[in-house]
């Protein structure tokens, strides 16, 4: 994989969507506005007075059962992150400050696919420092039972997600990517989170899940999809969970550069997998593309060792 003179990029002007949270069923709305080279992802609650910024990183993951959580929902966190932050990642948006107005992110139609466009409607600025990345130097893993994850060397960012579920509805799927903005958009974003009926119906007993509907998930019902359409594609339950894998991934606060493999994962485990590459300095590297000169000389290209200490802020 070769990079060029690779600079970081902001939105070129700022967006807002509205839709509704899917545990809270109630309206939510986001605004992401562009952001300063090195800013990284950055949440902040408009609801809130005084509201601590909450950068979009692994460290700051409060909860991963239903969804993946930052900060403290109760007082100035979110939670639900992980679509818009795989379209983020994906389509390349390294520096951002994301306005909500409530404790929820909007789920929209449960995948990445209306973030997709609001990118691509304002479009990418690009920055005048060199991207950072977090290059994977040896292989690190997690068992759990039997579902396991982990990080391998890659030039690039690819990612190998397998599930296996008891409904022969889904059974076992495999999808084995190379991350690229196209193909993030053209195979993973539209794909919509899902679950079974038996496990919504519990959560609403529970308070969970109130905005859940045939709107925004996949809904499983005795081996039958409930949605009238159907599924989006024949697998679109591995690609939806490898939409959360990139979303999940996206909170090493930089661009990796590995191969990430999962069999049976889920949010828990994507976070795992990046504890445990950030508990081991000797795992990982950050290298940085060359910085763009105002003057027109640009570096040699190519990556090099970034001349800091390991902070992924």
């Amino acid at each position: 994989m070769t990079h060029h003179i690779d600079r970081q990029t902001t939105l070129a002007e700022q967006v807002t969507l509205t839709g509704i949270g899917v545990h809270s069923g109630k309206p939510a709305s986001i605004t992401l506005c562009p952001a300063d080279a090195n800013t990284g992802i950055v949440f902040v609650r408009s609801d809130k007075k005084g509201a601590r910024e909450i950068a979009a990183r692994w460290d700051k993951v409060s909860a991963t059962a239903l969804c993946t959580v930052l900060g403290d929902p109760a007082g100035d966190g979110l939670s639900t992150v992980e679509h818009l932050m795989a379209a983020l990642y994906a389509l390349r948006v390294d520096n951002l400050m994301v306005e909500i107005d409530g404790p929820e992110m909007p789920i929209m139609d449960g995948s990445s696919d209306a973030f997709v466009e609001a990118i691509d409607q304002v479009g990418l600025k690009r920055l005048d420092r060199g991207r950072r990345y977090i290059r994977v130097k040896k292989p690190v893993r997690v068992d759990t039972g039997s579902a396991w994850c982990e990080l391998h060397p890659h030039n690039g960012l690819r990612f190998d997600i397998t599930i296996d579920f008891d409904t022969p509805l889904i059974g076992r799927q495999s999808l084995d990517i190379e991350l690229t903005p196209d193909l993030f958009k053209r195979d993973i974003a539209r794909a919509r989170t899902f679950g079974y009926v038996k496990d919504v119906e519990q959560l609403w007993k529970m308070g969970f899940a109130l905005g859940s509907s045939l709107e925004n998930s996949v809904a499983i019902s005795e081996d039958k999809v409930l949605n009238p359409e159907g599924t989006r594609w024949t697998d679109e339950f591995v690609r939806h969970k490898t939409l959360d894998a990139i979303g999940d991934l996206s909170l090493a606060g930089l661009q990796i550069l590995g191969h990430y493999r999962s069999y049976k994962g889920g949010h828990k485990m994507n976070h795992a997998i990046l504890v445990k590459l950030f508990e081991d300095e000797s795992a990982y590297e950050i290298v940085e593309a060359p910085a763009f000169r105002e003057a027109g000389q640009a570096e040699k290209a190519g990556l090099v060792a970034a001349a800091l200490a390991p902070d992924v802020s």
